[in-house]
């Protein structure tokens, strides 16, 4: 069967093409919808739709017919179908971000176009019929709270939202009349750092006195040599009334004063953006991430801890480098400050998260500062899962703010959330604070769990989603600007709708019913996509920083005889996919060999049934095939070091790799590869398309297609034998895309152009955030406090009340010691589990200082000892005397 064309008029509805498409084959069209509402009621999702319309029309010819002409689009565009009899309404997707929705009547195929709302109402009556028919059922709908918000409108512009805001800010500041560019006057009349300012002073607090200002100063400092520091003219242009912060030397502050003299006369918004990224407006940042157990050593594999903590930490290294650059290039003597705020565990199983303040490695101005979780009991001591922490958080930001304020000595200039409970929590900080805010998903739960919106009662008392899915709503709403990682993360692909998509129209029955959630089409949506570590994953070319201690290890992973038994096999991932499409593609065979980096080897070390079934399925195929001497499993490297060697290695050998997931969400591990010059293939399910360019950076492959794919795979490693340059080519190609695109210098620099753009549309937009805000916070304060109310409280274990700090004045945050990473570790050989130990009743990590589980002597036992055993030495000297005389 050939996939359904489109053949819809782009200027109609779906609701306006329905009934001709039906005409055309109204018979087979009246047999589906029947079929549809056979069963009663029900919610129908778009494979179900198209396996009932498969089952439904038996005739080959008549069903493809039927599902490559206007009906078969709309069903394939078709998201779910809510059952009702004798109705079906359809909630179709005809391109990323643009829904419609109508209903039919099974029986006469009446085609009627209705509202989001009515269709929520239709998917009620499924699960909840009393909540449907309810006139004064809760509806929350931010649009009608956010009509003056410009929109974009085409979905190949989703998440391009920085570019589009600012050509929003510059034709406003470009309409003709100089009043229209005194927003931007005040806002640099606004900038200043603990109170002094910068830029320009009350002198030049009208478009016209700046523009006449700018003219003199930028003849006077054009007379000085380029490199000329700031500081030799600065007493003279600060009697214009500029302050500091245009630039170190002449040539920067000439540079800055011409860039806003053509924006005064002519905006232009490539100028503004970047006018604005030179503006000295973040110094502090503070990054929110409660739950899990978050630190630089002996967390990673501990509950709710793992890749989120790797992000922050590259992300803090990042943006502190950017920031250092930034203020030198602005002439300012100013030290940035970055603060990663989590929460403070009394009971840290051997990690450092019981310290409040910790200096983030390998940085000199970034710090954890950790806060408690506290009841009326007082300090939470133990580990609280990211499920039930919702009713410590209104608290814990309070006392974080207070904390921050306490540490920073004064207001951030951005906070950025991460996860719901991170972004909540930053909301909540921003609002009091009146500070520009951003965030950060990394997973919203909402899309993992199938329905999980409409049949929340049966989850809720183990996921608490009606607290989650409500605070994820108020975060994203709330926010200034949302960073993502991809394209489909907000707007997923053509079939497959994105994490912030299924948030645009949902409904919870029984609780409350969002008719508009959040709209990918917000100029708020923008793509930052993280790198991998440089110093870690670089190129196999770089011979004098190749970790050369690793390769007898390597060595041993790679051709020893005796198979290794360590780590998890995802069945997501495809590892067996792989290897059986390797095993029956001969040509393949001939030319490579295979190294499967995953997985269990012994089926008997794993607990999952689904895992159980995939190492058994390895096996069978490794039996089948006669792979033995052409197959190599290997467990997934833990040491990012030794798997970055091990990356180059295999690089050294002209090899490939292989990412084979049926669905990959980002694919940090694609970005690794590529790093080290690895020509990579990878699937086409997620966001590894959007890294590679096929055919240029690397290749895709259909995980859904094993043929297809392993003979793309041949293919090229047949025209390398034939032509060894080519593997240089892609190898290359892939390094140029990295070095464009994914690296963490560019994700700093967007972010922090973020946080200074939307400053100043936060600044320009002001009575509408106002407006928005209010709403928001009715919706806190009347639903998620009363729902966060009925999360138990955990009271399992004694908690404590931490000793009161220090009355002698405010504590600072100290200058922290700076380490890094020796350039060549050691090697590690190779052990079961994973290489973060985790400590528990019986089993102690070694280190320096002392053990949980060591004696320790106080010194009033010391003393008695002493006196004790001197007492013993008097007696039995005095014993012997008495004896000898």
């Amino acid at each position: 069967m050939s996939s359904p064309s489109p053949s819809l008029k782009r200027s109609d509805s779906i609701a306006d093409n329905m009934p001709d498409a039906v005409k055309s084959s109204r018979y087979y069209t009246r047999k589906c919808f029947t079929s549809f509402v056979a069963m009663g009621k029900r919610l129908m999702k778009r494979q179900h739709i198209l396996d009932e319309v498969k089952k439904t029309i038996e005739d080959e010819l008549e069903r493809d017919k039927v599902l490559e002409g206007q009906l078969g689009f709309i069903l394939a565009s078709t998201q779910e179908a809510a059952v009702v009899p004798p109705h079906v309404a359809l909630a179709v997707r005809p391109s990323p971000g643009i829904w419609e929705y109508v209903k039919v009547k099974s029986d006469t195929l009446e085609v009627t176009g209705i509202a989001i709302k009515e269709y929520l109402k239709f998917k009620e009556m499924i699960f909840d019929e009393n909540w449907a028919k309810d006139d004064y059922a809760l509806e929350i709908d931010f649009e009608a709270v956010d009509f003056t918000t410009p929109r974009m409108a085409l979905p190949s512009s989703i998440g391009n939202g920085l570019g589009f805001i600012t050509k929003t800010i510059t034709s406003r500041i470009g309409r003709k009349s100089n009043h229209n560019a005194k927003p931007l006057v005040d806002f640099l009349l606004s900038l200043n750092y603990q109170g002094e300012n910068l830029m320009i002073n009350e002198n030049l607090n009208t478009v016209a006195k700046l523009q006449a200002a700018l003219i003199a100063a930028e003849v006077f400092v054009s007379v000085f040599p380029k490199e000329t520091p700031y500081q030799n003219f600065e007493t003279r242009i600060k009697e214009l009334g500029f302050e500091r912060g245009w630039g170190d030397t002449a040539e920067r502050v000439i540079e800055t004063m011409h860039m806003l003299s053509e924006l005064l006369q002519a905006p232009d918004p490539q100028k503004m953006e970047s006018f604005i990224s030179r503006l000295p407006i973040i110094f502090n940042v503070v990054i929110f991430s409660p739950h899990g157990y978050f630190g630089q050593a002996d967390v990673l594999g501990l509950p709710d801890t793992g890749g989120q903590v790797v992000y922050i930490l590259d992300q803090v290294r990042a943006l502190e480098e950017e920031m250092l650059l930034r203020i030198k290039k602005q002439g300012l003597a100013v030290k940035p400050n970055i603060v990663v705020v989590t929460r403070l565990i009394p009971d840290a199983r051997g990690t450092k998260c019981n310290q409040e303040l910790e200096p983030i490695l390998d940085s000199k101005h970034s710090y954890i500062l950790r806060v408690p979780f506290r009841t009326q009991r007082g300090v939470l001591r133990q580990w609280v899962s990211r499920f039930d922490i919702y009713p410590y958080l209104e608290r814990y930001a309070q006392d974080a703010a207070d904390k921050i304020m306490e540490h920073m000595i004064c207001k951030p200039d951005l906070v950025i959330g991460n996860y719901s409970d991170g972004n909540l929590v930053a909301s909540l900080m921003a609002s009091k604070l009146g500070i520009t805010q951003g965030t950060i998903a990394h997973a919203l739960e909402k899309t993992k769990y199938e329905d999980s919106d409409a049949k929340w009662k049966e989850l809720d008392p183990k996921y608490h989603f009606s607290c989650q899915f409500t605070a994820d709503l108020i975060a994203m709403n709330a926010a200034d600007f949302i960073i993502t990682s991809t394209y489909q993360e907000i707007a997923g692909s053509k079939n497959r709708p994105g994490q912030y998509e299924s948030h645009t129209a949902f409904t919870m029955p029984g609780l409350c019913r969002v008719v508009s959630g959040i709209n990918v089409f917000e100029p708020k949506f923008n793509i930052a996509s993280p790198g991998a570590d440089q110093s870690v994953y670089f190129p196999y070319t770089e011979k004098e920083k190749r970790l050369t201690s690793f390769h007898p290890a390597i060595e041993e992973l790679l051709y020893n005889k005796e198979d290794n038994n360590e780590h998890m096999l995802d069945t997501v991932k495809n590892i067996s996919g792989l290897t059986e499409w390797y095993a029956k593609n001969k040509r393949l065979r001939n030319l490579v060999n295979l190294v499967v980096v995953a997985g269990f080897f012994d089926p008997s070390k794993s607990k999952d049934r689904e895992e159980i079934a995939e190492i058994k399925k390895m096996h069978s195929l490794i039996e089948k095939y006669q792979l033995k001497g052409q197959f190599r499993w290997i467990a997934a490297q833990t040491d990012r070091y030794r798997n970055g060697e091990l990356y180059r290695c295999i690089a050294d050998t002209k090899g490939a790799f292989v990412q084979p997931a049926l669905y990959e969400a980002f694919g940090l591990t694609v970005i690794e590869a590529m790093n080290c010059g690895l020509p990579t293939f990878a699937t086409n399910q997620g966001g590894p398309a959007e890294i590679i360019v096929d055919g240029v950076s690397g290749f895709h492959i259909d995980p859904n297609n094993g043929d297809e794919s392993s003979n793309k795979i041949a293919d090229f490693f047949e025209k390398c034998r034939k032509e060894p340059e080519h593997w240089r080519k892609i190898s290359n190609g892939g390094l140029q895309r990295i070095y464009e695109c994914y690296t963490w210098k560019i994700y700093a620099n967007k972010v922090l152009s973020m946080g200074s753009v939307y400053g100043f549309w936060r600044q320009m937009n002001k009575e509408q955030k106002i407006a928005k805000q209010r709403y928001i916070e009715m919706l806190y304060s009347l639903q998620f406090r009363n729902l966060a109310k009925n999360v138990p409280i955990q009271v399992e274990e004694p908690q404590e009340e931490l000793p009161p700090e220090p009355s002698n004045g405010k504590k600072k945050l100290p200058v922290p010691k700076i380490e890094t990473a020796p350039k060549e570790p050691t090697p590690k050989p190779v052990t079961a589990g994973p290489s973060t130990p985790r400590v528990d009743g019986s089993e102690r990590r070694l280190f320096k200082g002392r053990g949980d589980g060591e004696r320790v002597l106080c010194p009033w036992n010391w003393c008695c000892f002493t006196i004790t055993s001197l007492l013993i030495i008097y007696y039995v000297f005095m014993k012997l005397y008495r004896q000898m005389f």
